[in-house]
């Protein structure tokens, strides 16, 4: 019996047969054979990939594939059609992926970068990486480009931060498209996700600040808004005080900082958050720590309260210091298993495999050597 994908090409050599498709036809998208034949979107683009190889089709980046206009003699090709794939790559694994990411530092993002440049490596794919500085138009170019290259299998997306979800990434999913997503998740969208219970580490985190001592606390973000990980983490700092005694224990917000998010990093915009927090910190003098979502805003409220603040800073991530250990008390996430797992998923579903939606990573919490 034929495999799926040769049912398909060879479906499309007799319509070439036929003339139900002549020279410079276009010939059905990826999508539209997966829905006929109702396969994978991987079937159906190694039944084109087949066709291709073998002469009959020539594909043509953003617009499609189309039957060649000098048809080779098409009483010499067998049927189921096989064409010449090269042997030396097995079936599922591309000659590369891509990784969309909005920015890597020491902080947070080059860990996650190395272990799945590793990974591949491992699997024998090259890796393309984009970076989309935090915007969601880039990121959704970047989408649209990378899918459409012939030598890309599949892609791990670091979402942007932003109001509202990114159309290519969604119609990729509902294409049924390899796909993972690192570090958050997109909610109610069936895809798989590796990341951070950011709940249960935030409210580690918050827990941790009552053992020292502290009951009233305040949580520090961006707006949280269509952003998982920390619309996660507010709900880990809110639960943290749910079953405390309203009377000694306070949660408070500041949750409009923008300075830190990508794209938004100039002098006005971190004058205007520096004036923001000091001035919650002159409503709410009580206040004695913070959970700050990210480092760069442990940063900023180290930078607003100056060298002889008394509060007590914490955050998730941090590059810490070989010699004097890490400033903060933090989360670190394992940034390197999580890399490794979002590869292999996505390989996985090459592979044709299910795949879970929702891989949780370990974290562990860091105690500042002097805060």
């Amino acid at each position: 019996m034929a495999l799926l994908y040769e049912q398909i090409s060879t479906h499309v050599l007799d319509e070439i047969r036929r003339g139900v498709l002549g020279p410079g036809d276009r010939v059905a998208s990826e999508m539209e054979l997966a829905a006929q034949f109702e396969v994978s979107r991987i079937t159906s683009k190694r039944a084109l990939e087949v066709l291709r190889e073998a002469g009959l089709i020539e594909r043509v980046r953003g617009k499609g594939s189309f039957v060649v206009r000098r048809l080779p003699d098409l009483d010499r090709i067998s049927m189921p059609l096989k064409g010449r794939l090269r042997p030396a790559r097995p079936y599922g694994v591309p000659g590369a992926i891509a990784l969309l990411v909005p920015d890597v530092s020491e902080s947070y993002g080059l860990e996650l970068l190395q272990a799945i440049e590793e990974r591949c490596a491992e699997h024998g794919a090259n890796l393309i990486v984009r970076r989309t500085r935090g915007r969601q138009t880039d990121e959704e170019q970047a989408v649209e480009s990378l899918v459409a290259m012939e030598e890309v299998g599949g892609l791990i997306v670091f979402p942007v931060h932003g109001d509202f979800y990114n159309a290519s990434l969604l119609r990729q999913v509902l294409d049924g498209y390899p796909l993972v997503l690192v570090d958050r998740h997109l909610s109610g969208i069936p895809v798989s996700a590796v990341h951070t219970d950011n709940v249960a580490a935030s409210r580690a985190l918050t827990e941790r600040l009552f053992e020292l001592g502290h009951r009233q606390i305040a949580f520090v973000s961006p707006p949280p808004l269509n952003t998982s990980s920390i619309e996660d983490r507010l709900e880990g700092f809110r639960s943290a005080f749910a079953d405390r005694d309203p009377a000694s224990y306070q949660a408070h917000h500041l949750t409009d900082l923008r300075s830190t998010l990508p794209g938004s990093f100039t002098a006005e915009s971190v004058q205007s958050d520096l004036e923001l927090i000091r001035e919650f910190q002159r409503k709410v003098p009580a206040v004695t720590a913070f959970v700050a979502c990210e480092y760069n805003l442990a940063r900023m409220l180290d930078r607003a309260f100056g060298r002889e603040r008394s509060q007590v800073i914490s955050c998730f991530d941090s590059p810490g210091d070989p010699i004097d250990g890490p400033p903060y008390l933090h989360v670190r996430q394992n940034q390197t298993e999580m890399g490794r797992q979002a590869v292999d998923l996505l390989f996985a579903q090459l592979r044709g495999e299910s795949v879970p939606k929702l891989s949780i990573i370990p974290f562990e919490l860091v105690d500042a050597q002097h805060n």
